[in-house]
């Protein structure tokens, strides 16, 4: 029996139809369940509103992973926790081999982004490619109309009924909307975040009040196939990267030292550069054409104007000549105002009102005004 829960609310997304007259019980939802405490409180409230639930958990790596991280969304723990939630609410399981799909759309993705002197943002892509787009059609598979996941974001239709908006969770601390910017509009009419506008401590409750294994179980701030952050130990391990070395330069192209590949640096590091200098260095740019590392001091890492492309605008489908809006350059950044021209082909020029600190290409920027997420796109070099 699931527990009655004071703050459980959820809104379908798409027409908006009185509570009084959805038949839940008719609306099969898929679950996606990464055995953690976030996705098993959504699958608990999913439950308590009356909808005909499936939980599934994508099996993503196809190595044994028990000597790297049991405990991650690739692990047998994992899923025996998936399983083991899904078994007390009483809806079915589903264990479904992706690995293939993610070797190719995440692994290679993260790869070939180090390789071209560029940092990654895979959780993005997974959740593009996989997540909210894999799983949607394992979803239509079993006849379900909608996925779900334990993200804090939030999906409402806009106010002309024609679009899907999406919006960042409540609670601003734990705010995931900005891995969700690149979903489409097919994508967003199919998804729910039930824990949108609940806060980490409410789905705690919801665990416990179920007597659900998650609900003490700690959460993961990595990314789950790089568990211990050394992310050039992962790239040599899978054999995806090769050392290959190269010229660390200042900025007026003197060689300083050398690297043992552009694909072991990212912007703004400044720990294990191997050279010497009276003043801290930190990496300014990654240069794959010449195989060079490029170094400066700290002043030399602002900016205040950059482009992105590969934009997605969720509110429209053509974006208006210029738009004022909060521009994240990192998930952990907290935004700074900004103006945003969009550009032929996809892409926009972003201008911000402040300089910001390693505006690193390959990363996401996405825009907001207030909660509303506008849409985003990938900084370039």
């Amino acid at each position: 029996m699931v527990a009655s829960h004071p703050r459980a609310l959820l809104a379908v997304p798409g027409p908006v139809v009185s509570a009084t007259v959805i038949d839940r019980a008719k609306i099969r939802v898929v679950v996606g369940l990464s055995g953690g405490v976030d996705s098993s409180a959504a699958a608990a409230l999913l439950v308590e509103q009356g909808y005909d639930v499936v939980g599934i958990t994508l099996k993503l790596w196809p190595q044994d992973c028990i000597s790297r991280a049991e405990d991650k969304c690739c692990g047998p723990q994992a899923v025996m926790d998936a399983r083991s939630v899904s078994h007390k609410l009483g809806i079915p399981y589903y264990l479904i081999d992706e690995a293939d799909d993610f070797q190719q759309q995440v692994i290679h993705y993260f790869a070939a982004e180090y390789k071209a002197g560029r940092t990654p943002n895979p959780c993005i892509m997974c959740n593009e490619k996989l997540k909210f787009g894999t799983l949607i059609n394992r979803a239509r598979q079993l006849g379900a109309e909608y996925v779900a996941t334990g993200h804090f974001a939030r999906v409402e239709p806009s106010a002309d009924g024609r679009r899907h908006l999406l919006k960042r969770g409540r609670d601003p601390r734990k705010d995931q909307s900005y891995f969700l910017f690149s979903l489409q509009q097919e994508q967003l009419a199919r998804s729910l975040f039930p824990l949108g506008g609940l806060t980490k401590h409410d789905t705690r409750e919801i665990a416990r009040e179920n007597r659900l294994k998650t609900a003490d179980k700690e959460e993961s701030m990595e990314i789950c196939f790089v568990p211990d952050k050394d992310y050039g130990k992962f790239l040599q391990a899978a054999r995806l990267v090769q050392k290959h070395q190269g010229e660390i330069v200042d900025l007026r192209g003197r060689v300083l030292g050398h690297h043992d590949g552009i694909e072991f640096y990212t912007i703004g590091q400044r720990k294990g550069l191997g050279v010497s200098s009276p003043k801290p260095l930190y990496v300014i740019e990654l240069d794959p054409a010449n195989n060079r590392v490029i170094v400066g001091d700290e002043s030399a890492l602002e900016r205040e104007e950059f482009t992105v492309e590969r934009c997605n605008w969720i509110p429209f489908d053509t974006p208006p000549p210029t738009l004022e809006v909060t521009a994240k350059i990192r998930y952990n950044h907290p935004g700074t105002p900004a103006t945003v021209t969009p550009l032929p082909a996809g892409g926009a020029r972003v201008k911000l009102s402040v300089p910001q600190r390693a505006i690193t290409p390959g990363q996401a920027c996405v825009f907001n005004q207030d909660d509303l997420v506008v849409g985003g796109g990938w900084i370039t070099r």
